[in-house]
């Protein structure tokens, strides 16, 4: 991460409201705000990006503060980084099927723009980098221009609307027949759409989960639909989306693969992973190791600790 010498950015532009480790956080021109308590009481990922051993509200603000500061999150100048930043992240494996061809077009989300349909993989990693769950977001003009400099569309440049299912919709009239799409937990409903919009166009849809931290008993049956689920610091995706699982990745903050599909992608994004990987054979999942993974402030939030 940046230090105070390489910052880029002072000043946001606009309203934004993300989550981070389960925090209802507010950015604006007037600074950031944490608006609900986070539920995560320790995130290993957290730890590793920005040194945190007990998140507060007050850490929560200060890791958005560094995004703003070293990359330009939610600011004019907004940086579009695409180094990696996790093992099995969806902008990661995204990127890959795009460079793969495995993939037309992916659909994702990006703060000062909302719903994006693009090819550009770097593009994906340098949007979703720097990401957690956008609840809603505010037009940043020169965000929007960015993306749209090599022909990436933006669903709606005025408003910056996030709206998963009308991007899909979107990229089947711009002739895309094989998409992927991150869809949030908040948002899990469209799931259920995507898979319907599939099926009457007679397409390919790899559906993402994602930002599943605060997922209900009730987002469960919308999630199990997707392709790929991250579990976040859920413990309800651990228990009914693990137990779902063809594939498991990684062990701290688990991504589940739920379909063939999915899986082929995953396997497909692991052949051009450069790290060094152990695979095993299982009779069930999900595959848990005590100690590992997120601790919760109350364990019906997520990963009991």
């Amino acid at each position: 991460m940046p230090g105070k010498s390489e910052q880029i950015c002072s000043q946001t532009c606009g309203t934004h409201e993300i989550y981070c480790c389960g925090s209802r956080v507010r950015v604006s021109p007037t600074g950031v705000s944490a608006l609900t308590e986070p539920v995560v009481k320790y995130c290993p990922l957290h730890e590793s990006l920005y040194g945190t051993k007990n998140i507060s509200a007050g850490a929560v603000k200060k890791s958005v503060e560094r995004k703003i500061a070293g990359y330009g999150f939610c600011c004019r100048n907004r940086r579009f980084d695409a180094d990696p930043m996790v093992a099995y992240g969806a902008s990661e494996m995204m990127s890959v099927w795009l460079d793969k061809g495995l993939i037309d077009c992916a659909v994702v989300v990006c703060e000062g723009a909302g719903t994006v349909i693009t090819t550009n993989s770097k593009l994906v990693q340098g949007i979703g980098a720097r990401l957690t769950g956008i609840i809603r977001t505010s037009p940043i003009q020169e965000v929007v221009e960015k993306i749209k400099q090599n022909g990436d569309v933006v669903l709606d440049e005025a408003s910056a609307r996030i709206d998963q299912v009308e991007g899909v919709k979107r990229a089947f009239a711009m002739g895309f027949r094989r998409v992927a799409v991150t869809v949030a937990s908040f948002h899990a409903k469209a799931i259920s759409q995507i898979r319907n919009l599939q099926d009457v166009a007679k397409t390919e849809v790899a559906i993402f989960s994602v930002c599943n931290t605060l997922a209900k008993e009730g987002d469960v049956k919308q999630i199990a639909k997707a392709d790929i689920a991250c579990a976040s610091a859920s413990t309800i995706l651990r228990k009914e989306i693990g137990s779902k699982a063809l594939l498991q990745l990684g062990m701290t903050i688990p991504v589940y693969a739920l379909t063939q599909r999915g899986k082929e992608l995953v396997l497909a994004y692991l052949a051009a992973f450069k790290s060094r990987l152990v695979v095993f054979r299982t009779s069930k999942l999900p595959y848990h190791a005590r100690g590992k993974g997120p601790k919760l402030k109350n364990s019906s939030h997520g990963q009991k600790a």
